[in-house]
């Protein structure tokens, strides 16, 4: 009986151990900020909602034909918000680039259908991201096709319409229970260029940084000139952040403002109207710094930290984002505090800050933590940071210390699950972003979470729970020298602990009491076979000895 639980033992503690290549890769459960995490990923339909251990805990299922087209929400009463396209709905489509969209749905948790609004043909598409207000309307913003008349008109540059359009930008608010529209802001309106001085918008890019450059473009002439890939809203300020990855920047609008207004520079909280209240990130875009000037590259996921953050709030004027290209060739999350008033500071050509309030990078060497596009940023109520690399679907937790305390490697692999132990590439199990909700989540009121299948085939299951953090590093602090081993053995503990030997048999060997120092073991007169080193602290090792 003493050597069928001491077989056990081992071999829970073996396969605990044991690299997983997809799901759970590491959990430090003390460490870890517990909730819910909510993933829509790339080649498929349908939302999962997985507990920390990588289990399904719930599932909204999708026509076997959607796509996301990105972003998706659960709000606090319980409904999805998804944004989705038809899988028909790509390259072929009269506008088409990286992050279509097409229908922004609202569904219950049981997965009712509540509210639809389509916007994808020759003129707009839907693409990216939304953002839900308090009162339930739905930010959403869509590509604008803009021809090459138009394009002329507003002082378009000839050299950079080789396709002869040019695609804007637009912000519509939906009201879903009326399926109507009820406020728009158009970057078409807030134009300045110095190309044509026969245009009314004719003017020098860096006297007016509250207006966007029409020539400004890094992407020489790509139709998708701007490419918004993030929208958030500060019903405090009653503002909207966007992030514009291709110019490098984040910018914040007006929202309070009538539609009429925001196609102008007056009206509204501010007296702008719609021009640009404040733009960070690459002062370059507004005719103004160099190449070390600039911060952001090709960036996503803007947030407000804590929309709800009142002036005087250690957490007023934060906002949140995944910083995909950095120089170095890494990733990052960073939190930028962009006002302490509620007005933005502008100095010497240049809006503050001069720098992140915190910056957030894998401390470890492993390729799949940068990623060039799509990726996540949430900076949790524990104070850690959860990043999630998109193109390698590859979620990890960092603290305020710089440790690695949860990493999740979604285990699909073109929307289809694969095997434990499969090594996954880049682009294999692309996703948008990942979001945690916490155990005390309202949406989770009431409702089943008790967890069920996994989401890759032939699980770990004893991996999650058994494994964390903390149990690795005390793993690695056990170590045995000349393993497999004929005379000497050294055994080293950097933590005090007692490590009991046992034999294939289940005969106690050896019993060593360590108080982190190493001890010289002699096994030249042991019987040649397997050996079971079993710590107090529940750390296991093999040795064979010949």
């Amino acid at each position: 009986m003493r050597l069928i639980t001491l077989l056990l033992l081992f071999t829970l503690t073996l396969q605990a151990q044991s690299p997983n290549t997809v799901g759970i890769i590491q959990q430090d459960v003390e460490a870890t900020y517990d909730g819910y995490n909510l993933i829509f990923p790339h080649n498929q339909g349908d939302v999962f909602l997985l507990d920390n251990c990588g289990q399904i805990v719930h599932r909204w299922v999708g026509e076997t034909t959607d796509r996301p087209g990105n972003a998706v929400y659960l709000l606090e009463n319980g409904n999805l918000v998804k944004c989705k396209r038809k899988n028909t709905s790509g390259p072929t489509s009269p506008i088409w680039a990286g992050g279509g969209g097409e229908t922004v749905e609202v569904r219950t948790w049981e997965n009712e259908l509540l509210h639809s609004f389509t916007l994808n043909d020759s003129l707009n598409r839907l693409h990216h991201d939304v953002a839900v207000l308090p009162n339930g309307n739905i930010l959403m913003f869509a590509w604008e096709n803009r021809n090459r008349m138009e394009a002329i008109a507003s002082g378009r540059d000839t050299a950079l319409l080789p396709q002869n359009k040019v695609w804007s930008e637009t912000i519509f608010e939906w009201n879903p229970m009326q399926d109507e529209i009820v406020w728009e802001w158009r970057v078409w309106d807030h134009l300045v260029q110095d190309y044509d001085e026969t245009q009314t918008n004719f003017g020098n890019p860096s006297a007016q940084p509250e207006r966007i450059d029409l020539n400004y473009d890094p992407t020489d002439g790509n139709p998708d000139w701007l490419h918004i890939n993030a929208i958030a809203y500060n019903p405090v300020l009653d503002q909207i952040v966007l992030s514009v990855p291709h110019f490098d920047e984040i910018w914040v609008i007006d929202h309070s403002t009538t539609t009429v207004e925001a196609a102008t520079s007056t009206g509204g909280n501010s007296g702008k109207g719609g021009d640009l209240l404040y733009r960070w990130g690459n002062p370059k875009a507004y005719g103004q710094g160099t190449d070390e000037d600039q911060q952001l590259f090709f960036q996503h996921d803007v947030q407000w930290l804590n929309p709800t953050a009142q002036v005087g709030d250690a957490d007023f004027g934060i906002m949140s984002l995944f910083n995909n290209r950095l120089p170095n060739g890494t990733s990052s999350g960073n939190l930028l505090r962009t006002t302490k008033t509620g007005s933005y500071d502008f100095v010497d050509n240049n809006y503050l800050p001069n720098d992140f309030e915190r910056v957030v990078i894998y401390p470890k060497e492993d390729v799949r933590a940068a990623s060039a596009g799509l990726s996540s940023a949430q900076f949790l109520p524990n104070g850690n940071a959860l990043l999630l690399s998109g193109r390698w679907g590859f979620g990890y937790e960092i603290t305020p210390e710089d440790e690695v305390v949860w990493e999740y490697i979604i285990p699909l692999k073109a929307g289809r699950p694969v095997t434990q132990g499969e090594e996954l590439s880049i682009n294999n199990n692309i996703t948008f972003r990942m979001t945690r909700y916490g155990l005390d989540y309202p949406a989770f009121e009431g409702k089943d979470l008790s967890g069920g299948e996994y989401w890759e085939l032939s699980p770990n299951e004893v991996f999650c729970g058994v494994v964390s953090t903390t149990e690795l590093i005390r793993a690695a602090q056990l170590s045995i020298s000349s393993n497999p081993a004929q005379d000497l053995v050294t055994i080293s503990s950097e933590e005090p602990t007692t490590i009991r030997i046992w034999s294939i048999q289940g005969e106690l060997v050896e019993m060593l009491q360590f108080d982190g120092e190493q001890i010289d073991v002699d096994v030249s007169n042991w019987q040649s076979g397997i050996y079971f080193l079993i710590a107090s602290n529940g750390v296991s090792r093999k040795l064979i000895v010949y």
